[in-house]
């Protein structure tokens, strides 16, 4: 049975999330706002167990000495900081000039920045080995990539004055790759992703996707 309810209650919940969508009389069209309700209920309560599950895994990993363990003292370190100055401020925390407000503006933005400058060279590195013209595709790859970030700055159109061409070509060429052949590309992908989404939501519905409940 461990297996079995979970499984039922997953496949009347889908049900009935896909019906409210079509259905607009009661209950149906209040049943939305009861998984909305439901939904916030289960996130906050996986926020916990997540938060909980992630002490107890730096702190196993401090006890026992492991490899980078001054990081997981760090973590926690910064959670409970968090978290004490959150409950002590109440509702207030989001105000301006409030403690957890100055911890977001001056530790937490500045960090995400330096994450991301730090991924640029990651995708320039990607970049790199994608963009090599081994076959026709990379090719054309390479120089729609050449002319969207040529056509993105101020010089791009610089270099096209000089060779001769209108001032706005080479803009206008990137503009036009990434709202026609660019889109295109986008809409195919999301399709692709709404029909995986579809079969897989049904395959969860229909009991057939049994992965969500762990293994025995």
């Amino acid at each position: 049975m461990r297996r079995e309810i979970p499984l039922l209650i997953t496949a009347i919940v889908g049900i009935f999330f896909v019906l409210q969508y079509f259905i607009p009389h009661p209950p149906f069209n209040r049943l939305n706002g009861w998984f909305s309700d439901w939904f916030s209920i289960i996130g906050a309560c996986a926020i916990w167990l997540g938060a909980l599950n992630l002490i107890r895994i730096s702190a196993d990993k401090i006890y026992r000495k492991r490899s980078d363990w001054g990081f997981s003292v760090v973590i926690i370190l910064s959670f409970l900081l968090i978290v004490v100055i959150g409950f002590k401020e109440g509702r207030d925390f989001r105000n301006p000039g409030s403690g957890f407000d100055w911890l977001y503006n001056f530790i937490y933005t500045p960090l995400s920045a330096t994450m991301f400058a730090l991924l640029a060279f990651f995708v320039a590195s990607a970049s790199y080995r994608a963009f090599r013209a081994r076959n026709l595709e990379a090719s054309l790859l390479l120089v729609a990539a050449f002319l969207v970030m040529l056509g993105r700055v101020p010089v791009g159109d610089a270099i096209g004055v000089s060779l001769g061409l209108p001032e706005t070509n080479i803009s206008k060429v990137a503009v036009w790759i990434m709202n026609t052949i660019n889109t295109a590309g986008q809409r195919a992908i999301l399709i692709g992703i709404a029909l995986g989404v579809v079969s897989t939501s049904l395959r969860i519905i229909l009991g057939i996707e049994r992965s969500y409940l762990g293994s025995e």
